[in-house]
């Protein structure tokens, strides 16, 4: 089930929405917001967009603002949706070499 991430008025009237979809566990992790017919993927690990088309300069800033605002919402949501693929990598970390005694 996709996550909606509430963004601040008016734009949701306009018909601005930031979502995390289904069927994205193989990508990487980012919410998209749409506007109409367009949509732009924006990175919850690495808080960039992950493509150069359509321009993001295009989305207002309000809106990215409240994408930004939401982050903890929107990561917590992409990993409960995508154990698998969670925006902390939850690889263990190597053990440290033990020192040898002479």
């Amino acid at each position: 089930m996709a996550f909606t991430l509430k963004l601040p008025a008016p734009w949701e009237s306009r018909g601005w929405r930031a979502k995390i979809r289904d069927r994205e566990r193989v990508e990487p992790p980012h919410v998209t917001i749409m506007h109409k017919a367009k949509a732009w993927r924006f990175g919850l690990r690495t808080q960039q967009f992950l493509d150069a088309e359509p321009d993001p300069k295009e989305i207002p800033d309000e809106v990215l603002e409240g994408t930004r605002a939401g982050l903890s919402l929107l990561r917590q949501a992409w990993d409960r949706m995508y154990p698998e693929n969670p925006i902390v990598s939850k690889t263990p970390k190597k053990p440290k070499a033990k020192r040898k005694h002479k």
